[in-house]
């Protein structure tokens, strides 16, 4: 399986890689996300305004229920209804976001890692940085009653911007 895929959106213009697993499947093995990217855009994530150019990349079930603001970053659209973001502009300046793979970050990257593309150095350099935030699960745990959402919502939201799923903490 390799499938070509071709992006022109806001951010990449003529931008090529391609899917080399099937979709979901064949994940590093220190990589376990706990939520999908169709799962974390029904959930609420990245005030809506994240992924609103980006449709015809991924597939339509992804959109379906999705909670997307394509005028504006609306943090009600979050699932804690908290902005757990910084401004990309932010991320670029501190280096957070590097990659000409990936301009838009880490979410961008599990997307297409969700979707079957692989590149090795890139690959082990997020899922070192989902890793990191792990750290993040022990704080709630540590600090909150389970199943208490009010408790740490900024910190929660920005686990489930992570794949991890702050609902069960």
């Amino acid at each position: 399986m390799r499938k070509k895929v071709v992006v022109n959106d806001l951010m990449q213009k003529n931008y090529v890689y391609y899917l080399t697993e099937p979709i979901g499947k064949n994940f590093d093995p220190e990589f376990k996300p706990e939520l999908t990217p169709k799962q974390m855009l029904e959930l609420g994530v990245f005030g809506g305004k994240y992924m609103t150019d980006c449709r015809k990349e991924f597939p339509k079930s992804w959109f379906a229920k999705a909670k997307l603001c394509h005028e504006k970053h609306d943090p009600k659209l979050n699932y804690f209804s908290i902005n757990a973001s910084l401004p990309l502009l932010v991320w670029i300046k501190k280096g957070w976001i590097n990659s000409r793979h990936d301009p838009r970050g880490w979410f961008q990257w599990y997307c297409r890692y969700y979707m079957g593309r692989r590149l090795i150095d890139e690959d082990k350099i997020q899922i070192k940085r989902w890793k990191a935030i792990k750290r993040h699960v022990g704080a709630v745990r540590k600090n909150c009653v389970k199943g208490k959402y009010t408790c740490r919502p900024k910190q929660r939201q920005a686990l489930l911007h992570w794949a991890y799923d702050a609902r069960k903490i």
